[in-house]
């Protein structure tokens, strides 16, 4: 990814060139750190940064190099909201999307609609999520569709696919059926993932369904989460700059731990703390800068 100072100007020194390089390196990320002051811009980018693909950063303050461009359809699979521009990943992200499609596919033929992933470099999103920001996150709606075109007029972005909890928000409804637990079962036994997050409400019911299996481990209760699953990747080995989430604890998370998010004290309004989004890492500003530099 390294910054070159391609127009040498008689310099020969071996140490005078990696000044000028640590020099010119310093100045492009300077730049970056302006820019990132008054608006980060990743949504303007229209271009994935060339080189090897590689995760970089968390999921929640990164950035993805080489990143690809999920198809409109695959089998087993719809891309919804294509106009949003967030349909890139990691290739193993997108893998896993195969899989998944596939997975359902050889089941019958309905098929699974594939939401936001990562914009073309990632970065912040300047609507609905902080994390998908190093293309390793997917949203998977629960609902299923019977055609892509079906898929399309039936998720404006205005509405979002109908909700699978009851109106308690403990239990699931009867939308929730062997073809929602049969696609979370999937993403969640896939060793690429470390972790799939659902409401609350959706743990339960799989808890009381599936209590000893051992892939309840990675499906872990988020807020939200009611109408789709958000599934994350464990980082790559091709990404020494990626950030690893710390691990999940051990155990099906189906006892005290699950019990705690139907709690007076989880419902408890907090006061907000407003914090200021962090810098990114050094190799981020550098992908920004790179895109500022061809405008």
């Amino acid at each position: 990814m390294g910054v070159c100072a391609c127009h040498e100007t008689g310099v020969t020194s071996t140490g005078n060139r990696r000044r000028l390089g640590i020099a010119a390196l310093l100045g492009l990320l300077a730049a970056a750190d302006t820019a990132l002051a008054a608006d980060p811009g990743w949504a303007r980018i229209q271009t994935v940064a060339h080189g090897s693909p590689a995760a970089i950063g968390s999921t929640s303050n990164g950035c993805i190099r080489g990143a690809s461009a999920l198809p409109a359809t695959g089998v087993g699979y719809v891309s919804i909201r294509r106009e949003r521009n967030r349909y890139y990943g990691h290739p193993r992200t997108l893998r896993l999307i195969r899989h998944l499609g596939e997975a359902m596919h050889r089941r019958h033929s309905e098929l699974i609609m594939i939401g936001d992933l990562a914009q073309p470099r990632g970065g912040r999103m300047p609507t609905s999520h902080v994390s998908h920001q190093n293309g390793l996150d997917v949203d998977v709606w629960l609902t299923l569709a019977h055609s892509p075109q079906q898929a399309l007029l039936s998720t404006p972005e205005a509405r979002d696919p109908p909700s699978m909890l009851a109106d308690n928000g403990r239990d699931v409804n009867a939308r929730f059926g062997p073809d929602q637990e049969f696609l979370i079962r999937i993403a969640a036994e896939d060793p690429s993932v470390d972790r799939v997050l659902v409401n609350p409400g959706i743990k339960n019911a799989l808890c009381q369904r599936e209590r000893d299996a051992a892939w309840l481990h990675k499906v872990r209760p988020w807020w939200g989460h009611d109408a789709h699953m958000h599934v994350r990747l464990k980082c790559p080995k091709d990404s020494p700059y990626c950030a690893q989430q710390a691990p999940i604890p051990a155990g099906n998370g189906c006892g005290a731990e699950l019990a705690w998010w139907f709690s007076p004290e989880a419902h408890t309004p907090r006061k907000s703390t407003a914090k200021a989004a962090p810098q990114p890492p050094a190799q981020c500003r550098m992908l920004l800068s790179e895109s500022s530099a061809r405008r």
